[in-house]
Formats: C-alpha cells, structure tokens, sequence
C-alpha cells in the first residue's frame, strides 16, 4: 500500500492561502536562492516563495486545491534541495553538526597539507635523488592525500554533484574538477615515474577553501544562535485563577478570557485589559516609551510589559499568537526576508566565473589536440589552466578580509553577526537612530546627582537597594557601598522605608516622603524623593545620553552622512534629544510597522540606511534597514537581526563600524582585481604550455598569499573617536552614491 505524507501539521492558513516554512538543505549561494525561488513559482497555485538565506528557511504561500504539502517537497527534491518542515530546534541541530563537520574537514586537509609539504620539500630539494626513492615519496604523499581528500573535499564533491545533477554550474565544480583531476594526474605520474606530482596543491586547495566556506558558514550559525529567543520580553509563567485559587501556568498555556494576577516586578505575559488594580507599567522594551505608564481598570496592557508598582488582575485578550509580541515577528520576518535577497559580492563575481573556467580549460584540451599535440600532454595543459583558474584567491578574496575586518571591529567593541555584513555597512550614506537605549544609555540615572551632597545621595542609594522599583534601580546605581539597609521594608506604590543611623530613612513619592509636590520641566524625566534626619533632596532620573554620543554624531555627519532620529518615545522627549546633538530629521511616536514604512520611504529615494536601535520595537526596522547595528543591552530578539552588536556605553564604535567596513569593502574589492589580474596573466601563460600543474598549483597559492597580506591592510590606520583620535582626525572613504 503506498504511503503518503501529512503534513497538515505543519501548514498554516490565511487569506485563502496556505502557508508553510521549510528548511531547505545544500543552499549555498545566491544563485541557489534564485534557482529555488523560481521552481517553486513555477509550480501551480504556488502564490509566493521567499528564501531567507540566513537560515535556510523557504516560505511559501499556495493555494492548496491547486496542490499538496508534499507536492512542495517533492518538488525542491527534483532539483537538488531536501526539505523538511522547518523547527527551529531541529534546524539548529543540524546546524551544528554541518558545523563540527566542516571543522573536521578542515581539521583533516590540514593535517595531511602539513605532512604532503613536508614530503613535496624533501623531494624538491633532492635533486640527486633516485627515481625508486621519489616515487616511494610520491606514493606516500598519495597515500595520505586520496583518503584526505576524499573526505575532506566532500562539502565541495556533494556541492558540485548536486548542480550537475540538475545540470547547473556552481563555484563548486571547478573546484571538485581541479582537485580530482590534480590527483588523478599525480597518480598516473607516479605510476609512470615522471618527476612531477601535484598531490600537495589539490589539498592546499581544499585547506584554503574549507576556511572560508567554516567562516561564512559560522557568522550565518551564530546569527541564528539567538533568533527565536524572546525570553527576554516573554514571561515564561503566569499566575493564573483557577476558581478561588491562583495557580502558576506556563504562558504558552494562556487562552482567551483567563483572568490572570500580575504582582509588582512581574513581566506582563500576554496582551490584556486591567480589571482591577493600580500601577505603573515600563513598557520602553517593547514601544520606546521611557515614561511610566499609569494603569487601571479598563488599560490595556501588552506582552513584555513589566509591572512596577502596584497588583494587578488583568484579563487576557490575546495570548501565544496575536499579541503586540507577535505582531511584530510577523513584520520582522517579512523584513529579513527581503532582506536575504541582497546578492553577495563574491557570488556575483561568481555566477559568472564558474562556466568561464570550464570553458577555458575544455578550449585549451581541444586547441591543442588540434595542433598535435599528444593526448597526454593535452590533458596535462588543460588540468595546468584548471588549477591555476581554480577560485582559491577569488573565493579568498572576501573571506580573507572578513576575518581581519572581524577582528579589527572585535578591538573596537563590535561583533559581527551575519556574514555580509561588512559589504552592506560599507554603502550606507544615512544614518537612523532609535533614541531610547540607543542614543541614551539603556538605564535612566540621575541626572542631578552632581547637585546632590555625595553622602546624601549614598544613604538614598543604599536604601534604594532594597526596592524593585525601576526609579529606584536608578538611584541604586549611584550606591559605591552595594550594601542595603537592614529591616528595609517597601510599601507597594509608595516607597521604602528603614531605620538608618537612627533616624527613619524614606524613598519614593514626595508625598511619602513629606515633600511637597513638585513639577519637573524635562519632559523625559521622572523625580523620586528622599528624606532622612531633617534632609530632604528630590532625585530627577532620565535617560542620558551616551558620554561620546555628540561627538560621534558630529563626526558621522562630517563625514557625509545623514542622520535621522525614529523613535517610539514621544515626540516632546525625542526634541530635547536631537537639539542637543543637531540632529534636524527627528520623529517620534512610532509604532513598528511606522518605522518600517519610514526605512521603506527612504528606500526608495535610493539611499543606503544603517538602523541603530536596541528595543524590540526596533527589531523589524533594524532587519528591513540596508544595514543595522545594535547595543549588547538590546533584547536578544533586536540583537539576533542586527548585522552587529557593539558593546560598552560609548557610540562611536557605530562611527568605528562605518570607517572599518568601508576600508574593507575597498580591499575586498582589491582583492577581486587581484584576482582578476592573476587570471589575465597566469592564464594565457598556462594555455600556451608554459606552465605545468607544478607551476599552476605554485601560482594558485601564491596569488591566495597576496590577497591575504592585501586584506591585512584593514588594520591600516585604526584611530576612532575613544581611541585618542578627535572627529576632525577621522577620515572616511566617499559615501557609496548608492
């Protein structure tokens, strides 16, 4: 009986459409995802399909009448490409493995290059050597080259059979055909005495190669190392009632209509109304807003929220799918995946390169059969052209200054998370800034402590230790004694109270306090006072600005670029703000979907934006943005889709970022004319017969050696505002016009 596949599971239906996600093996390039997206569009009834290149995820919208779930799957696995119903767990094990795998090839290739150099050396500086004597040299290089290669050159092997079987053409072909035959050749030329093997480049081939697919392949893993987490804002319990009793439940159990209890401290764990209750909420993680917001009954409250103050008993009118949480999922995934379509630089360069070698390489066999040449030495020709084309210094050309250009944002306090990162960086002209966490420093202070008798201000800082309060983490901060009062006791709503030196120490409302009522002219500020033994002192906590934020801004706009404030805070705490840094384009008062259709705006006016923010609110803008970057204090949603993430409460490694990734956009593109002058060169040499895969295989790596010193160049010159340098000392390459 024939067995059919269910995947009914797995599909989900709007709109009159079926949707599914799948995770698609053997995606390896750019030319993949068009080949992939344009077969399953063929397909009848399909209405879209969109791969994210990132994690290998293909979305497709069909009509199902029109066609089956495992008609899909089917079908990718007609041209090359197994699928599965994509989980993220499952996807991120196997991950994993491809990624240990890969490092075990890499692991074996150089190994057996190390111990084949040593005997390639021992036969080259033998020249009296005897025949029997280089031959057993060649069969022993034999010996631990075939079984190498054969298991370290399978990334490339399988690649290759792969595009052949669908008779297509990938970088991988010309590799696969060069190493094979390099050691097909060498065998025979062992078996027949000749002085010449070539087992030694077929495996430095495989080495240099296997380096760069283990980079790409580890910048796209640890991307995906976070994305899915949402910890961060999602409470992992709630407390629900059940009858007369509260009963804690996983928030993944929530439905409709569950009356739920909320305590102070508590995250908010679905979206809800207030059905009784007073208290202040922070919502600035998930909308932008810094100011607490007063709550009722009747408020609505979302997901992420965080309780500050008082009980609440809220009624769920949206959990698991429909929240404001997921809302934005849903428009963070339509943004990365159309930002997966951007092509890479080396995948550009080849799509062409790859049926170029194997034209030039069959043209030499057959012009020199032609000529009279004899078959041997035709072959020989032809493999020599093969190997000194084969794509070690173009496939080197950008993995080669990624690693240096890695490591050069590492010192500066950036880490990269996607693989072409750097080329995107490299082309922005504007620069967006989210305000809250961003600009500011991600925790309020006190922005008059300066004002304020340091002992003072220590007592309230001690005493603040011991309230959850986020007004009180503020003045908490200010505590060089990280010590609380003992019998500290908090009354909900009001303040904390305690017994310091004698005399009963407050903090909370003024009114709590015995202080009269006080209006603040910050906008974006908040006040909360302290009294003790006849001292009283009202502490104003806001966001301040990151200490180098001015002249980094300054800076950035010497240097060319644009620069634009969209935030979710409100538009009168986002004014002071860019006042202070001269920012003009500053909008406030944004939900998510607003900031995307900004970024959208400014697409179409063809300019290149980089995204900087930290909330949630800011993860779909930062993964729409042509480029985006992001604090290490971000939620880990907003951290897992911006391409980088810099650490420390300085700004300028965002303007360190831009100097870095334009310097190695220009080497990559160095690099790439290298490349393309060593082929203009060393092929026609290697056509006329001059060149033997000895040679060849010499050339090959001594071109892969110049565009790694070349990309060393990116360490070139690194001073940046932090690093002693002022803005006027910093010097950026031209503005992309793009």
């Amino acid at each position: 009986m024939a067995e059919t596949l269910d995947l009914a599971l797995f599909v989900q239906r709007r709109d009159g459409t079926a949707h599914m996600d799948l995770a698609v093996e053997n995606v390896t390039c750019a030319a993949c995802i068009r080949k992939i997206e344009s077969s399953v569009k063929r397909l009848p009834g399909v209405v879209d399909a969109r791969l994210n290149f990132t994690n290998r995820r293909l979305a497709i919208d069909w009509h199902e009448s029109d066609l089956a779930p495992a008609d899909l799957i089917a079908a990718l696995e007609d041209i090359g490409y197994p699928a599965h119903p994509f989980q993220p767990e499952r996807a991120e094990t196997q991950e994993a493995q491809h990624m240990r795998w890969l490092v075990k090839c890499l692991a074996v290739a150089g190994f057996a290059a190390m111990n084949i150099m040593l005997l390639s050396v021992s036969v080259w500086s033998g020249s009296d050597m005897g025949q029997e004597t280089r031959d057993f040299f060649h069969w022993l290089s034999a010996l631990i080259a075939l079984p190498a290669a054969a298991y370290a050159g399978q990334p490339f092997f399988q690649s290759a059979w792969g595009a052949i079987r669908t008779r297509q053409l990938n970088m991988d072909v010309p590799i696969s055909l060069g190493v094979i035959l390099a050691l097909g050749m060498s065998v025979v030329e062992t078996a027949t005495h000749q002085h010449h093997a070539y087992f030694d480049s077929a495996i430095m081939l495989l080495f240099f190669l296997l380096c760069g697919r283990a980079l790409d392949h580890a910048m796209r893993r640890k991307t995906r190392a976070v994305a899915g987490n949402l910890a961060a804002l999602k409470a992992e319990f709630a407390h629900r009632f059940d009858g007369s009793e509260v009963v804690r439940v996983p928030a993944a159990a929530l439905h409709t209509d569950d009356r739920l209890l909320v305590r102070p401290g508590d995250r908010v764990p679905a979206d809800g109304v207030v059905l009784s209750g007073t208290s202040e909420i922070d919502e600035s993680l998930v909308t932008g807003e810094t100011a607490l917001r007063a709550v009722g009954a009747g408020a609505l409250i979302h997901a992420g929220a965080v309780n500050v103050s008082g009980t609440l008993t809220m009624r769920v009118t949206a959990a698991g799918t429909g929240t404001l949480l997921d809302e934005v999922e849903r428009l963070l995934d339509k943004a990365v995946t159309a930002r997966s379509r951007y092509i890479r630089m080396a995948d550009r360069a080849a799509r062409l390169y790859a049926p170029v070698v194997h034209a030039t390489a069959a043209f030499t066999l057959l012009g020199w059969l032609l000529a009279g040449a004899t078959a041997h030495d035709s072959i020989v020709t032809a493999i020599a052209v093969l190997i000194i084309t084969c794509p070690c210094a173009l496939a080197l050309a950008i993995p080669s200054v990624q690693v240096v250009a890695s490591g050069a944002l590492f010192r500066a306090g950036v880490i990269l998370n996607a693989g072409d990162a750097i080329e995107r960086l490299s082309e922005i002209g504007t620069v967006v800034f989210d305000k809250t966490g961003t600009l500011t420093l991600p925790e309020p202070r006190v922005a008059n402590a300066a004002e304020i008798a340091p002992d003072l201000l220590e007592r309230a800082a001690r005493l603040a230790l011991s309230s959850r309060h986020p007004l009180a983490a503020a003045v908490a901060r200010e505590a060089r004694e990280r010590v609380p009062f003992e019998g500290a006791t908090e009354e909900p709503g009001q303040g904390v109270r305690a017994l310091i030196d004698g005399a009963e120490g407050r903090l909370g409302r003024a009114s709590f306090c015995g202080i009269g009522p006080r209006e603040l002219t910050e906008p974006d500020a908040s006040a909360i006072a302290f009294s003790h033994a006849g001292q009283t002192s009202l502490l104003v906590v806001r966001q301040t600005l990151r200490p180098d934020a001015t002249e980094t801004v300054s800076a950035l706009r010497a240097c060319g670029l644009d620069l634009i404030i969209l935030s979710g805070d409100r538009a009168e705490a986002v004014a002071p703000i860019a006042a202070k840094l001269g920012i003009t384009d500053a909008r406030g008062g944004l939900k998510p979907a607003e900031k995307i259709a900004a970024i959208e705006a400014l697409r179409t006016e063809r300019r290149c934006m980089l995204m900087v923010g930290d909330g949630i609110n800011d993860a779909p803008a930062l993964a729409a943005a042509h480029a985006s970057l992001s604090p290490i204090s971000a939620a880990d949603r907003t951290q897992a889709h911006a391409d980088a993430v810099f650490l420390g409460e300085r700004l300028s490694p965002v303007l360190e970022t831009v100097r870095i990734a334009r310097r190695a956009r220009r080497l990559m593109q160095q690099n790439l004319w290298l490349a393309v002058i060593y082929n203009a060169i060393a092929v026609p040499v290697a056509i006329a017969g001059y060149a033997t895969p000895l040679i060849a295989a010499t050339a090959m790596s001594g071109s892969s050696i110049l565009v790694t010193l070349n990309a060393l160049r990116v360490r070139a010159g690194k001073r940046a505002v932090g690093t002693g340098a002022s803005p006027a000392e910093i010097t950026l390459l031209p503005v992309n016009p793009s």
